[in-house]
């Protein structure tokens, strides 16, 4: 029976899941944790990730009850827009960069001077935050100029596994348009912004290869395939983002919306055409098709009812129940930005508990923890229709968050609408076995895409007068995000 991988290499760990290449149908899964990392300093050592992938896919393999030989194809998606630098001789340089990683702000902004921000986004598709690839080599050239010497190749953290498994320094047009040096729209890398940081340097043979979302990259090495126990000819797909997987893995079509509740926030739809929003909020990146997904993806989510459950002194069920439980129409609103944030620019922000009175509850707090994630959330799909970008389809909740019934109800709340969950546990995991079966058959990803799209059920409903009475709440977000940088930037903190 052939099989194919999908590898999920996010933040916090690896998942694996084995389908049946014929329909799609979900034979076995495994994880395997990633070393924490936090920001400002936000770094993971690669290796790791491929030690995590090599128990994912066995445990996935026993759960499965199959052989590798079985395995036609595998394919990975990951975390997005780090940096992973390689010497000549293909060693790590020092530990990966991860998105969350924010220290290359100043860098960032300096770019950002130099280049222009409506230039940079004509140019790009999106504004680069200190997530994007390009602010965190501006880094290491300034910061440890020694490994920057060393630097010969600069793979993201999917093309690194991609490259573990193959060989091949590829990549694919998601996750290159994450870089903030390639272009969603030409299809192609921009070494003359690559250039503000080193005009001396031959970036074009520092970049991997961008390869079409559909074409194998070649096949296992002998080397992972005798690590992995895969058998010879095992194909490789280029794999992609981790959001741009989920989106495969989700099936979702024009005008459908999704919204992430991870390690971070995202909420994107599909779309045919680039996307170039002037305001800096949307990333038109390019998705794993030939077309683009457009996307605002924010830096707090899931640890902010994390930090507030600790706080509270609950579990996460216990904060869940708190928050369904606040009835008054008033209360405080939490401004998230505990860990700084992207999606407005701020990176030395942090959170603000406005609002509190002598009548605020632990239901109220607790309510405000899940209501801060879901309005930033909230505030991204707004602005992708002022950009232009319809919504109006289904709306898909999804990511760890997604099982708590606190995030889909406020969820509901918030935009008056009805929320869906799909038949897909782990969706960018099940986007990465949907290149791979393209891959492995010889068809189109969208092709599959379509064919394995799962089937959703609804989750949650708004409440009556739900809407209306917490409009007042995305006000005070709005205004909040209306400061500018530098105001924002500083950091109060209200209890």
């Amino acid at each position: 029976m052939p099989v194919v991988a999908g590898v999920d290499s996010s933040t916090q760990s690896c998942k694996v899941e084995l389908r049946d290449l014929h329909d799609g149908s979900l034979l076995g899964s495994g994880s395997a944790p990633h070393p924490p990392a936090f920001p400002p300093s936000s770094e993971q050592d690669p290796a790791a990730w491929w030690t995590a992938l090599r128990t994912a896919l066995a445990t996935a393999r026993n759960d499965a009850g199959v052989s590798g030989a079985d395995i036609a194809a595998i394919s990975v998606d990951g975390q997005c827009h780090g940096l992973v630098a390689l010497d000549a001789a293909d060693h790590v340089v020092r530990p990966a960069k991860l998105w969350n990683d924010t220290t290359s702000a100043p860098q960032l902004d300096r770019l950002k001077r130099r280049i222009g921000a409506p230039e940079w986004i004509r140019a790009v598709g999106s504004l680069p935050t200190a997530a994007f690839t390009l602010s965190k080599i501006a880094w290491l050239a300034e910061h440890e100029p020694a490994h920057y010497r060393r630097l010969r190749r600069v793979l993201l953290p999917h093309d690194w596994l991609t490259w573990k498994l193959s060989g091949r320094y590829v990549t694919d047009r998601s996750e290159a348009s994450g870089t903030g040096y390639y272009s969603a729209a030409q299809s192609r890398y921009l070494p003359e912004i690559l250039a503000h940081v080193d005009p001396e340097r031959n970036w074009t043979d520092a970049l991997p290869e961008v390869m079409d979302a559909s074409t194998a990259v070649g096949t296992v090495s002998d080397p992972a395939r005798t690590e992995l126990g895969l058998a010879p000819g095992t194909l490789v797909g280029p794999g992609g983002g981790d959001q741009h997987a989920a989106a495969l893995g989700l099936g979702i079509a024009p005008g459908d919306v999704v919204y992430t509740f991870g390690t971070s926030g995202v909420v994107f739809t599909t779309s045919a055409s680039p996307v170039f929003d002037l305001d800096g909020i949307v990333d038109g990146v390019a998705d794993m098709t030939d077309g683009y997904l457009p996307l605002v993806s924010t830096l707090n989510a899931a640890r902010v009812t994390d930090t507030f459950a600790r706080v509270l002194g609950v579990d996460h069920q216990g904060l869940s129940d708190l928050a369904l439980a606040a009835t008054r129409t008033a209360g405080p609103v939490l401004v998230a930005y505990l860990d700084g944030e992207r999606k407005p620019n701020r990176p030395g922000a942090q959170g603000i508990l406005a609002g509190l009175t002598s009548e605020t509850s632990r239901e109220d707090i607790a309510r405000a923890a899940f209501e801060g994630v879901v309005l930033g959330l909230v505030s991204g799909e707004r602005h992708l229709n002022s950009a232009g970008v319809a919504t109006g389809g289904r709306l898909i909740a999804t990511g760890g968050g997604a099982r708590s019934a606190a995030y889909t109800q406020l969820l509901a709340d918030l935009t008056g609408r009805e929320v869906l969950v799909a038949d897909a546990p782990e969706a960018s995991a099940r986007g990465a076995c949907v290149q791979a079966a393209a891959v492995a058959s010889g068809r189109a990803v969208g092709d599959v895409l379509r064919e394995w799209a799962p089937a959703t059920r609804p989750v949650a409903a708004p409440r009556p007068g739900s809407h209306g009475e917490r409009e007042a709440a995305y006000t005070v977000l709005a205004a909040w995000d209306a400061l500018d940088t530098d105001t924002a930037g500083s950091g109060e903190t209200s209890t």
